[in-house]
């Protein structure tokens, strides 16, 4: 090759470099996805558009989008999706390729064009909907089953700003939280709190119904709960948007394509896709009305089928739901066999406000996949075979030893790093000393209880108490805890009255012979005032409140009670329970009640004194307990719970004085009524057999303070009323938001509306009658076999802690100028979301 031709190729090469390098130089590109801002659920088909061009596209089916330009058409990029804020990112012209994450945030600062007709296209694709939904849900299979896999992970947001993390008290273990605050994934820091994964089997049988949930795995650090595990899985937790209400906490929200959805929703179709080669139907739907607990949100509705392959709920601002700012459901379907669309795939996104935004600000996340989905199997109803009770849920032994390696390759989707980080981080503060005696105090301040080594010390709210017999009242619990014996229960306290200067006290023991299904021996000696609390939940007469909010002109009435009592507890599986019990009780009156000497024996026994054997029987189908390590608190039932108990008071025991038969029983049920709210109902009656003094009688359960006690008689005092055969009804109706969403102050202060009513028929022998009557004129009424009835109604949520009932007495009629008979406004607390 001469010089010549050397130097023509010469000029040629660097031509061309230099113009490939011009031309690369001028190449811009950008990659992204786009998803919600809150659930972070990708968005597909959203608008990705330059503005001010013609430049633009929609993201694909997985919410993803890429642009590859010689130029950038403009300097900011638009992003809209209906139902959701217009998102704009400026581009700086100098860079030349970007990656980036688009959060879309729900509602439109400007109201989007409607138009209303009476019949449009969203109407009639949920009609079609509707027509089609016993073709699509999965409960009309005979048999199905699948893997789950859920994950639920709480997170405090805006950790950053928090001012609980600034607190003093966790300055020892501030560098452990600091170095876990998650600033990359999210809008604002947010520190992961704790983690959970299970993984289970899922069976269910349509007739007759069974369902049955294996859980083979369990991931947690910090306790071990079985009843807690089983709440992990899926059994509680099973949401089907073609129902016609969905669950959201203890409320049901309608869902959008329930069957009455018109009367609730607005609807649109605004667009259709194709994906795959298939035909889908964009569907959003609104809210028609405020105030109302339905959902916003869209969907993506499959052709021909209409069957939904992915919806997205979200609860609006103006829905009645308390302590939540932001809430997201997602639910996805994937194709089975090619021809069934079946769930994949659940998620479940909560912020949670409890004090303020700078405090008690939580995230609260769940995930469930779902796999090995197999429909009308064989394998399907022989594990359910293995079932004793129509809905069975069964922790694997092994499930909480597994190991790191076995959860690598058992989840279905594998943890972010940020995830991963928090079982480190809890396995951290764990080891460390300061963080023992900060849960320890978080412990006692919550319970009331605190751990010294095998015992246990509280409540710490009733060492200190005032009444009007004994004044000022000091008081101290001791007990014991598993690492004393994981079956044996001691506890019991000693009390002191400066008015009466008697010393009082309590001695229990609980052996613990089985815990599932539970079987307990128990014994206990008591010695104290009775201060009229007989459940939980109630508020005594023991303490400073009571004093201040007590009925004027009700006289003071105490009884102290020495009881010696045994108790055999045995339950099964299928939630029916006996206890066989024999207590002896001798009773004291102290003030305004008659006394002993009022009721001599006539066998030589001691006045007041009884000794009696008896039996309950109970039966609560399917009902949910969470357990302690001794005791156990019940969450109900979907069934009516019923309780049948007879006793037999024999004289000559222990000095007792008194041969008679007791006997009655209940009915009681909690039931949803959707979308009417709740209803509880209690139906009860009972009979005692023998001419007894008024402490063996019945004496409806009174109240003598302006604090609402769902079990008393709220209008009547204690002692008024007595005896010895009765019946009865209380019922309670909780609307909801009810009338007060139709007014604007009270439907953004979510109040709400209930009513109730109590009715009680009630009569007393002659016999008890004339051996009950006190010369001194402490003189019991009787109902004479005519009703009592008192009925009330309220404004419930008030601060989302109050309640205010309204009662009126209405029968008997109380005298014309006895006013504060006839009506009373009672207080009371609670918390629900």
């Amino acid at each position: 090759m001469t010089w010549k031709s050397l130097l023509i190729s010469g000029v040629f090469f660097i031509f061309f470099t230099l113009s490939n390098h011009a031309v690369r130089a001028q190449i811009r590109k950008i990659t992204g996805y786009v998803q919600d801002a809150h659930s972070e659920e990708r968005i597909p088909f959203a608008s990705v558009q330059f503005k001010n061009s013609t430049v633009g596209a929609l993201t694909d089916s997985a919410g993803n989008f890429s642009f590859t330009l010689d130029k950038w058409p403009s300097d900011t990029l638009e992003v809209t999706y209906v139902g959701f804020e217009d998102f704009h990112l400026y581009i700086d012209s100098t860079i030349e390729e970007m990656e980036v994450v688009i959060n879309l945030e729900r509602g439109k600062r400007n109201a989007e064009v409607i138009v209303k007709s009476k019949i449009g296209k969203g109407l009639i694709l949920w009609r079609k909907i509707v027509k089609n939904k016993p073709l699509n849900d999965r409960a009309r299979f005979d048999n199905f089953s699948y893997e789950l896999y859920n994950k639920l992970e709480a997170d405090l947001n805006d950790a950053g700003n928090n001012k609980l993390i600034k607190m003093k008290i966790l300055k020892p273990f501030r560098e452990v939280i600091d170095q876990n605050i998650d600033s990359a994934s999210e809008a604002k820091p947010v520190l992961p709190l704790y983690l959970t994964e299970t993984l289970s089997d899922y069976y269910y049988q349509k007739s007759p119904r069974k369902t049955r949930e294996v859980i083979k795995a369990v991931k947690t650090i910090g306790f071990n709960n079985q009843s807690i595990t089983k709440m992990l899985g899926g059994m509680y937790q099973n949401i089907n948007i073609y129902k016609n209400f969905i669950p959201v906490f203890d409320k049901d929200f309608v869902s959008p394509i329930s069957d009455n959805g018109s009367a609730y929703y607005l609807y649109r179709v605004p667009d259709t896709q194709y994906i795959g080669g298939r035909q889908y139907f964009h569907f959003v739907f609104t809210p028609k009305h405020k105030g109302e607990n339905v959902f916003t949100g869209d969907a993506w509705i499959a052709d021909s089928s209409y069957a939904v392959m992915k919806m997205n709920l979200r609860v609006p601002e103006t829905a009645n739901l308390n302590f939540v700012e932001k809430l997201d459901l997602v639910q996805e379907f994937q194709l089975v066999n090619d021809s069934i669309w079946f769930l994949s795939k659940d998620k479940f996104v909560a912020d949670f406000i409890f004090m303020d935004k700078k405090r008690l600000n939580f995230i609260g996340r769940k995930t469930s996949t779902y796999r090995d989905v197999a429909i009308n199997d064989s394998s399907t109803l022989f594990e359910l075979e293995k079932n004793k009770l129509r809905e069975e849920v069964v922790v694997a032994d092994s499930a909480n030893k597994k190991t790191d390696e076995y959860w690598q390759e058992a989840r279905h989707e594998q943890l972010t790093q940020t995830e991963k980080g928090i079982y480190q981080m809890i396995d951290t503060l764990m080891a460390m000393p300061s963080f023992k005696r900060f849960t320890d105090l978080i412990y006692f301040l919550g319970t009331g209880y605190k751990n010294v080594g095998n015992y246990e010390i509280g409540p710490w709210y009733n060492w200190f108490t005032v009444n009007a017999y004994e004044g000022a009242r000091v008081r101290f619990d001791l007990g014991t805890n598993t690492g004393f014996n994981k079956k044996i229960y001691f506890t019991g306290y000693l009390a002191y009255g400066f008015g009466d200067k008697k010393v009082k006290g309590r001695f229990q023991t609980l052996y613990l012979l089985n815990k599932s299904p539970r079987s307990t021996l128990l014994g206990s000696y008591l010695n104290d005032i009775d201060n009229g609390q007989v459940y939980y939940d109630e508020v005594g007469s023991d303490n400073l409140f009571a004093i201040a909010l007590r009925k004027p002109n009700v006289p003071l009435r105490y009884m102290k009670i020495e009881q010696i009592k045994l108790e055999y507890f045995k339950e099964w599986s299928s939630g029916f329970s006996v206890a066989l019990t024999g207590q002896r009780r001798r009773f004291t009156p102290l003030n305004n009640l008659p006394l002993k000497e009022h009721f001599p024996s006539e066998n030589g026994g001691e006045p007041l004194n009884s000794f009696e054997g008896g039996i309950k029987l109970r039966f609560a189908y399917l009902e949910k307990f969470l357990d302690g390590n001794f005791y156990r608190m019940s969450l109900g039932s979907d069934y009516p719970i019923v309780e049948v108990h007879y006793s037999k008071g024999f004289s000559g025991i222990l000095n007792s004085s008194y041969n008679y038969h007791r006997i009655g029983g209940s009915i009681s049920d909690y039931k949803k009524i959707s979308p009417f709210g709740s209803i509880y109902y209690n139906l009860y009656a009972g009979k005692v057999s023998g001419t007894l003094p008024y402490t063996l009688l019945e004496i409806p359960p009174g109240n003598n303070i302006w604090y609402y006690n769902k079990y008393a008689f709220n209008m009547m005092t204690r002692y008024e009323y007595l005896a010895d055969w009765y019946s009865g009804i209380n019922v309670e109706h909780n609307i909801g938001n009810g009338l007060f969403r139709f007014i604007p102050l009270t439907r953004i202060l979510k109040f709400r509306q209930f009513w109730g009513a109590k009715i009680l028929w009630s009569g007393l022998s002659d016999a008890n009658l004339a051996y009950n009557s006190d010369n001194n004129g402490h003189s019991f009424k009787t109902l004479g076999g005519k009703p009592y009835l008192e009925i009330g109604t309220g404004v419930d949520n008030i601060f989302k802690i109050f309640r205010l009932d309204f009662i009126w007495r209405v029968l008997p009629r109380p005298l014309p100028e006895k006013t504060f008979e006839r009506f009373g406004i009672f207080g009371s607390f609670r918390v629900v979301f």
